[in-house]
Order: C-alpha cells, then structure tokens, then sequence
C-alpha cells in the first residue's frame, strides 16, 4: 500500500491535528497537554496514531523530549488550515442557526481601546444583549498570531503586518500622523525648533509594536544608534501608564496622533516643532481571515470601527486648524510687539 493509499484509509482525525499544533506550538509536550486538557501520556499515543496516519515521523523522541522532523515542520502549516477549514464549517453552520446570539472575538491595541473598546462594546451589547464580547487589546504582532491561530475574528492594528499574506484581508481605516509630543507648558513647547540634542536632555517614553521598518527610520532620522531601546527612559505597552507620565511630568513621547488624542482634545499635550520632523507612515485598519464567515455582529462592529475613525479624522484636522491659527496669532502679536518696540525707540522697522 502506497503512502497515499494510507492517508485515504486513515481519514484525517483534527483533534489528533489540534494536539499535533499544539505540540509544534509549545514545543513542550507537559505543556501542551495543559492546553488541549489530555494527560501526557493519552497525548503520546494521540501522536503516536497521527504519525501512524501519515505514514512518517512528526517527532523523534531522544532523552525524554520531542523534536520536530522535518515533516512535522513541512506539514504543519497545511495541518493548521485543515483544522481551520472544520472549524469554519461548523462556525458557518451556527451562525445561521444563533441569528443574534454567538460570540465575537476581537483584538486591538492599546492606544485605540481608550477612545474606541467601551463606545463599541456597550453600542454591540445594546443591539444583541446576548452576545458575547471577547476582546484581546495586546500590540499588532501579538493580535496577529491570535488571529492566526483562530483565537480572533478580526483585529485593529497596523496593516503592514498582513498585506502581502495572502490568508488574511485588510481593510485600511485611517493614516496615522506621527510626531514628538510633551504636556502643555513643557520646558521645549514654546521653542520655535526643536533638534534631537534639545530632546535628549528629556526622558523619552514609548511603548507597544514598533516596526522594524519605524524604528529603522528613526535611527536614520536622528542618527540615533540602535537598538533605540537603550534610548528610551520607559517602556511600556500600557497606554494609560504613558498618557499618565506625559501629562505629568517632562517626559515626551514619539507618537501617533490617534494615540494622544484624548490628551490633545483637552490641552493638555501639544506636539513639539521637532526639526527633521517625524516623517512614519502608519495606516491602521481592520485585519481579517480571508474567506472567514463573520458571525451577523461582526458587521455591526466594523460599522462602527469605520465610523470612529471617521470621527477622528475630523477632530485631528480640527485641531490641526486651530493650533495653525493659534501660532498665526502668536506670530502677528510678535510682529507688532517688535513694531511697537521699534516705534518707541525712534528706530525703523524696516
């Protein structure tokens, strides 16, 4: 009997392939065994008939541990879209029966859970008071394994991360602005430029996924040796802990102004007039299995991720307006205080 003969004799078991995957994903089989609730050695023998099934090793047992073949490495990505593709089926088939019941799992971060997780959240329970909300708010690549692994519906993140993988959908929201930002009436808010020499004299803080491809840019940008960790006084993905620290000390921040928007709408942070500027780009959108049945609320939460952005599309632009005429002011007010100066000191202006 050929191999492929054995496979068709053998039809493919998925709990022994979630127990394979979970094996492959701890690289533990103690811990695995946790995961998928089997004791270690009924977890053995699940292998053990598996690797019977395909006709080939998965793993070679020296000293007491398990090591990946190379087929168990090669077959592992196809294993993980079979037990995706059963999970999708039955998924399917109960979301036509649950009509507004069932769950939804989704994942953002930080930065974006303060201004949008409760608004949408309450606004999902308030039209399907039996649905049940699962939210992961963890950094982009983090929410990206999640999805990955089936454990989300969809994410907010960078969509950067998803582009060219050819098994997730993006939908791009909204472009992020970047800049250095402090609290209002920090020691560099009135300064008309400000270099990288006057911000290493301030604590920098930061936090959450950074791209490789950012911080490469900011290394270039202000020649800044990396890793550009030994640069930063903290770090943290807590954005509360951040928002906290700026607003309350002398601290500042390279950021997003999505990130700061609640400390900008109440005055009391303002980007500094850093010279080069902080020239990222960062587009943020909703990130999705591709060919996944979203369950009825799923559209309901999208609805509501477009129209947040959209809203805050036009807050950002509102602000920007009016610190432009608030320097177009303090601009005018300089030209006469310097005229009148001139005036009285019998000297000309021109």
């Amino acid at each position: 009997m050929t191999r492929a003969d054995k496979w068709r004799h053998h039809p493919m078991n998925t709990r022994q392939l979630n127990h394979f995957l979970a094996v492959m994903d701890l690289r533990s089989l103690r811990a695995a065994a946790e995961v998928v609730h089997l004791s270690q050695p009924a977890l053995s023998r699940s292998l053990r008939a598996l690797e019977d099934s395909l006709g080939v090793p998965l793993f070679d047992r020296n000293d007491r541990r398990l090591r990946p073949t190379p087929y168990a490495l090669a077959y592992r990505d196809r294993a993980r879209r079979i037990v995706f593709d059963e999970k999708e089926g039955a998924r399917a088939l109960s979301l036509m029966q649950a009509g507004e019941l069932g769950s939804l799992a989704f994942g953002m971060g930080s930065s974006i859970a303060q201004s949008l997780l409760p608004h949408m959240m309450l606004a999902l329970l308030a039209e399907a008071p039996g649905l049940r909300l699962n939210a992961m708010v963890q950094s982009t690549d983090v929410l990206f394994d999640a999805l990955g692994r089936g454990q989300l519906d969809f994410f907010i993140g960078d969509v950067r991360i998803a582009q060219h993988d050819p098994d997730m959908q993006v939908e791009p929201l909204y472009r992020c602005s970047f800049g250095w930002f402090a609290r209002t009436g920090h020691p560099l808010a009135s300064r008309g430029q400000v270099t990288i020499k006057d911000l290493s004299a301030y604590p920098i803080i930061t936090g959450g996924y950074v791209d490789e491809a950012v911080e490469r840019r900011l290394a270039q940008l202000y020649d800044l040796r990396r890793p550009l960790a030994q640069h930063y006084a903290v770090t943290t993905g807590d954005v509360a802990t951040m928002l906290a620290l700026l607003s309350a000390s002398d601290a500042i921040a390279p950021w997003t102004d999505i990130a700061l928007i609640t400390l900008l709408q109440a005055g009391s942070a303002v980007p500094l007039n850093v010279v080069p500027a902080l020239d990222l780009e960062l587009t943020l959108g909703i990130i999705s299995r591709a060919g996944r049945t979203l369950a009825p609320a799923a559209a309901r939460a999208f609805a509501l991720i477009r129209a947040h952005f959209s809203k805050v599309k036009a807050e950002i632009a509102a602000q920007r307006r009016s610190r432009r005429a608030t320097r177009a002011r303090h601009a005018l007010a300089a030209f006469r205080g310097d005229g009148a100066l001139f005036g009285h000191t019998g000297l000309s202006a021109e």
